[in-house]
This record gives C-alpha cells, sequence and structure tokens, in this order.
C-alpha cells in the first residue's frame, strides 16, 4: 500500500528560504513513493509539484496582532491541518521543530488523538536563544514523538547526550539546485546592489545572531584589506534579537566603512539571487550551528565558501577541496585564509566545481526521499 504522509509545517516562506527545504523534501517523498500533503500558511507560495497536495491553513499567524490571537490562528490552522490529514488518509504527521512551545503541545495532542505516528525533524537542537529555550519541554515532546530526526552526527550526538535519548536518525538537510537560477549576470547584479565590477566581494548573507559570528569576520576585515585594498564585505540580512550597533562599532573603530556594504533588512526572495550572483566567496564565520541552510544555498548557487570548523560544516566542506576552512572564533586565522584564497584567486572555480559535485552526489533531494521514506515504512 502506497504511504501516505503530512508534512504540517507553520513557518513555510516567513522569514527565511525554508519553504525550499519544505519543497525538496516534498518533492523527494514523492518521488519515491509516497503521497504528500503539505501544510503551511498563506505567504507561502503553491510550488505546483507534480503530485503535491498543497494546503495554506495557516493564516495571519505572523501579523503584529497580539499574541494570544495569534496563537489562536495557530490552534485553527493546526485543527485544520491534523484533522485534513486524518481524513486525506495519512497515518504520519512530520513536523519541523525549531523552538519548541506550548503550542507543539496542541499539535502533539491531536496527532495522538487521531491515532497518527508524530515524526519530528529537529533544526536548531538546542536553542540560540535562550529566552526560547525550555529544556524540560523539548525532552517532553521528543520523548513521546514516534521518530526523531536530525541533519548530521554531531547535532545527533547533542541531542542523545541532552535529553537522554536512545534512537535519533540522520536524514541530512537537501540542496537548494532544483530552486536557484545560475544564469543570473554578475555585472547586472552588482549594479543592482551597488557594487564596483572591479572589486573582490566577500558576502555574509543571512539573518545575523550572535552564534553567527559576524563580529569575527569584521575583526579579521581589518587585517584583509591592508593586502587587499580592491575587496568590499557585502553584508546581507537582518538582524535577529540581536543588536546591529556592536557590529557598526567595529565598523567605525576600525575604520571599515569603505569596505562595507550593509543591508541590514530581510532580503526578499526575488533579489537573493544577485547578492550570490555578485560574491565571489561567501563567508560563514559561525561559532555556533547545527545545520547551515546557508552553505548549502552559497553551493548550490556555485559559490566557493569559506567556513570556520564546526563539526557540522566541516562534515560538508574540506579545506581545499570542497571550500575553505579556518579556526573557529580566531580573526587571524580568517584574515590569513582570504588572504591566501584572494592570492590564489584562479583556484576558485576547481573548488566551485568540487563543492557542487559534492552536494550533488550526498545532498540531493532524491536520495534523501528515499531515506525519508524507508523512516516511515519501519514506523508503520
Amino acid at each position: 500500500m502506497r504511504q501516505k504522509v503530512s508534512i504540517i509545517d507553520p513557518l513555510g516562506a516567513h522569514g527565511s528560504s525554508h519553504h525550499y527545504y519544505l519543497f525538496g523534501q516534498s518533492s523527494g517523498l514523492i518521488n519515491a513513493g509516497v503521497e504528500v500533503n503539505l501544510y503551511t500558511n498563506e505567504i507561502t507560495s503553491n510550488p505546483e509539484i507534480k503530485g503535491l497536495n498543497f494546503h495554506q491553513f495557516y493564516n495571519k499567524i505572523y501579523s503584529n496582532d497580539n499574541r494570544i490571537l495569534r496563537a489562536f490562528r495557530y490552534i485553527i490552522g493546526s485543527v485544520r491541518s491534523i484533522f485534513h490529514a486524518k481524513i486525506s488518509g495519512s497515518k504520519i504527521c512530520h513536523f519541523h521543530i525549531f523552538h519548541p512551545n506550548l503550542l507543539n503541545i496542541v499539535d502533539f495532542l491531536l496527532v495522538k488523538i487521531l491515532s497518527m505516528k508524530l515524526v519530528y525533524t529537529i533544526h536548531d537542537v538546542i536553542s540560540f536563544d535562550d529566552k526560547m529555550s525550555n529544556k524540560k519541554l523539548n525532552k517532553w515532546l521528543f520523548k513521546r514523538a514516534d521518530k526523531l530526526l536530525t541533519h548530521n552526527s554531531f547535532s545527533r550526538k547533542i541531542l542523545l547526550e541532552n535529553y537522554y535519548l536512545t534512537d535519533v536518525e540522520i536524514v541530512p538537510h537537501g540542496n537548494y539546485i532544483p530552486f536557484v537560477k545560475l544564469n543570473v549576470d554578475k555585472s547586472d547584479s552588482r549594479k543592482k546592489i551597488g557594487i564596483d565590477e572591479s572589486k573582490k566581494v566577500l558576502l555574509f548573507f543571512g539573518m545575523i545572531k550572535k552564534n553567527k559570528g559576524l563580529d569575527v569576520l569584521l575583526k579579521s576585515l581589518k587585517e584583509v584589506v591592508k593586502n587587499n585594498q580592491d575587496l568590499v564585505l557585502v553584508i546581507a540580512g537582518r538582524a535577529w534579537k540581536d543588536d546591529f550597533s556592536y557590529y557598526q562599532k567595529i565598523i567605525n573603530d576600525n575604520k571599515l566603512s569603505d569596505y562595507c556594504i550593509i543591508h541590514n533588512y530581510f532580503i526578499s526572495h526575488e533579489d537573493v539571487k544577485f547578492y550570490y550572483s555578485a560574491a565571489d566567496l561567501v563567508v560563514l564565520p559561525y561559532t555556533r550551528i547545527y545545520q547551515s541552510g546557508v552553505l548549502l544555498m552559497s553551493m548550490s548557487y556555485n559559490k566557493p565558501v569559506l567556513v570556520s570548523d564546526l563539526e557540522p560544516l566541516i562534515e560538508v566542506i574540506i579545506d581545499n577541496d570542497t571550500g575553505y576552512v579556518f579556526k573557529n572564533g580566531s580573526p587571524s586565522s580568517l584574515s590569513s585564509k582570504i588572504d591566501h584564497i584572494f592570492q590564489n584567486f584562479e583556484d576558485l572555480i576547481r573548488i566551485n566545481d568540487k563543492g557542487r559535485e559534492f552536494i550533488i552526489n550526498h545532498y540531493d533531494w532524491k536520495i534523501i526521499g528515499h531515506k525519508t521514506s524507508e523512516v516511515y515504512k519501519n514506523l508503520l
């Protein structure tokens, strides 16, 4: 009998590129012979994937209305989604977890009352925001799920150690190759963003959080520009529970304003391609991370990446092979590596090709869809 699964994800396209993950996951599962319902919010457009049953049952849950009203709307969305999943014949409900809260208990209870299996993919294994972290709630939910998935061995290790779990399976985060356009002109992209064509361009892309290490990158830039006067750093993304004035002070104190282009706001999905097209090198100076969508997005855009030597990142990046690596938290290590890269600028093409080949072979959604379908099969 054909598997029927419902992916229930209120986040969708709100504030990030998570919807591409959902679309990749759905297409991979459909390719593996699974019938998929996807339930999300009204701001996430229908991807028109053949065979996907797409529903927008979560409405105005990210508006500026008061929290109680938004919570009520969330519950209505969950009731509609989970009951519809049951009526449609789904045996499994699959949720993505970033910051568990009391609303996740509502989802849990609804799924269990209706006698369906519950699968969680855990993204931020431990929340980066202490105020949003509730270890007791996390443990309660995780121990009662029918299956827990996470993206790499590091995240699995943290889950097992912190929540005393015994069964967590690794299913990787897929690449974004099906969703990106590589035929965007580099020169036109630079004009749109306001970058001189002669510049060498570093890109820091995505939400600015304390764990993203932008301060490490800015401190390294002071040394980098001594030997690379033609370099510019593009900072593209809004601050999330962080104060950009801290980073602006580093820029001002080190006289780096002429070397920085700051777009401290949410980059629309339509404009993302211009930033990647304009870049020569994408830098991920993260000091703490469990999995990086920006890493896979950069490589999907065929851009070389420079990452800190955190375990989840070096599962993907081999230094001077699929990308470049520097010592976590060290501005001097980062500046030395950037100098090395730009002194061997012609080598970027080889790194591009190796990186893209790696994510095609290891992070293809068809492979991931098959692996996920096997997880489902073992639950039924």
